[in-house]
Formats: C-alpha cells, sequence, structure tokens
C-alpha cells in the first residue's frame, strides 16, 4: 500500500489504490470524476493516491495499431456507437475524444507510472492524467519512446495488483471500500465516508 503522507491537518486520511490502464477511456472518465469528488471532500479529508497497472490487452502489439482498426475488429458493428458515446461523455468532460492515432502496449507506460510513485505518489496522479490526455486527446501513443521513457519493470507490480481484477478502473478506498467503473462523484464520497466509519 502507499507510504503514508504526513497528516498534520487533523483531516481523516483517504488512501486509495487506482488499477488502470492507459488505454481505457472509463479509466480516464473514472480519474476525471475521483478528482471532482476529491475537489468537493478536501475540507473533510486528505488524500493518497496510489496508481497500479493493469493490462486490457496483454497481448496488444509494442509497435501499435491503427485505434480506428483495433476498435472496428474488437467491437464489431458496435465501435461506431461506442465512440459515439465516448465523444459524448468526453464532451461533457469539457475534453474532445480523438479515436486518431495508435493504440497498443501498455508496458511502457506503466513503466513510468510506477517510476513516478517512486518519485512521489503526488507525481503517479499527475502523470496517469497526462497520458491519458495525450492517448485520448491528442493522438499520441501510450507506447511510443518519443512519448514515454522507458524504466524499471513492474511486472511484479503488476501481479500484485491485478490478479483479482478483472476490468479498470477498479478502486480501493482505505483498504476497504471497492468501486469498479467509472463512478458519479457523489459515489466516490459516499465511498469516502463509509471507509473512514
Amino acid at each position: 500500500m502507499a507510504e503514508s503522507v504526513s497528516n498534520n491537518t487533523g483531516k481523516k486520511l483517504i488512501r486509495i489504490d487506482v488499477s488502470s490502464d492507459t488505454v481505457c477511456p472509463w479509466c480516464f472518465v473514472g480519474k476525471r470524476n475521483l478528482d471532482k469528488a476529491i475537489a468537493a471532500s478536501k475540507d473533510r479529508f486528505d488524500f493518497e493516491i496510489k496508481w497500479h497497472p493493469f493490462f486490457l490487452n496483454p497481448s496488444a502489439p509494442k509497435e501499435g495499431v491503427n485505434k480506428l482498426d483495433f476498435y472496428r475488429g474488437k467491437f464489431g458493428s458496435r465501435a461506431e456507437g461506442i465512440s459515439t458515446r465516448m465523444t459524448e461523455i468526453f464532451r461533457g468532460l469539457g475534453l474532445e475524444y480523438n479515436m486518431s492515432g495508435l493504440t497498443g502496449n501498455t508496458l511502457d507506460s506503466h513503466r513510468l507510472i510506477y517510476f513516478a510513485g517512486q518519485q512521489g505518489i503526488d507525481k503517479q496522479h499527475k502523470l496517469a492524467e497526462e497520458l491519458f490526455l495525450g492517448y485520448f486527446t491528442q493522438a499520441k501513443y501510450v507506447g511510443d519512446m518519443e512519448f514515454l521513457l522507458e524504466f524499471k519493470e513492474v511486472n511484479e507490480e503488476l501481479e500484485k495488483h491485478s490478479a483479482h481484477i478483472t476490468g479498470v478502473p477498479f478502486y480501493v478506498i482505505n483498504g476497504k471500500q471497492k468501486l469498479s467503473g467509472g463512478q458519479p462523484p457523489e459515489v466516490f464520497q459516499r465511498a469516502f465516508a463509509a471507509s473512514v466509519e
């Protein structure tokens, strides 16, 4: 679990473990909603967020494939509807959903997130935002070395935190409350309160 931060504010500390993949649009939606819930709850709680890797497609090619072609191959006739829905959801977050570019293996992005966590948990959370923005709004490929730097292996971290997870985003709050999916801010807020009771 995440290393405890100094809590001199007198507020209860909420620890959130996030399992996520950098090519999962719902993971980005969930992060944005979590951020809103945290902003609305900062007067009651302090937060510590730790990101853990999860592979939606562990056999995805490292060199990347066309994102649109991949989604059409994976989802068939539903691909267009999924893209339209995600475009609406992202627009609601004030973002432009971009389906151009490549998708593929996310190991290097998880290495980068892991490395950022070694430098400080807050850096991890900020980096996750940057990776999501790059991939989902700027058509950057999370496997491209020009977009990422390669760091230490995270295989142990991956196995430890994703062994019992069947989908992402997945959140563990204070080691008690478990949430799955891109939940609305109110659901996070109820979980925060329940986790400190």
